[in-house]
């Protein structure tokens, strides 16, 4: 029998973050206007909800940060750690799995094609 996960939406910040850093080091204001750039504003998440992903993900050891001195403001710049490569391996083959089986069911797909 398969597992529930019903807070898996509380993932979804996780991943874009995650999906960001995979491609570059960038600091959290960034993060926040990467993801509405990327997802054509469809989904927009405040800093309120960015930086504490971001803490959390370095307390994991996911992500590594370092404070930098840019145009005379300090910023710190996030980049995805060996380990946050892995979790973002996790994360994505999970969101596939979910958004398949979601899909499936918008489309009245059969329930045998629901793994």
């Amino acid at each position: 029998m398969a597992t529930t996960n019903p807070s898996f939406m509380n993932g979804v910040p996780e991943l874009l973050v995650l999906r960001l850093l995979r491609g570059r080091e960038m600091y959290g204001y960034e993060i926040v206007q990467a993801i509405r750039e990327e997802t054509a504003e469809v989904v927009s998440l405040g800093e309120g909800v960015v930086y504490p992903v971001l803490h959390a993900l370095e307390r994991s050891g996911a992500i590594t940060s370092e404070r930098r001195s840019v145009g005379g403001r300090s910023r710190i710049y996030y980049a995805l750690s060996p380990q946050g490569v892995s979790r973002l391996t996790e994360l994505t083959e999970l969101w596939s799995r979910i958004t398949g089986a979601v899909g499936q069911v918008l489309v009245g797909g059969d329930r045998a094609g629901l793994v």
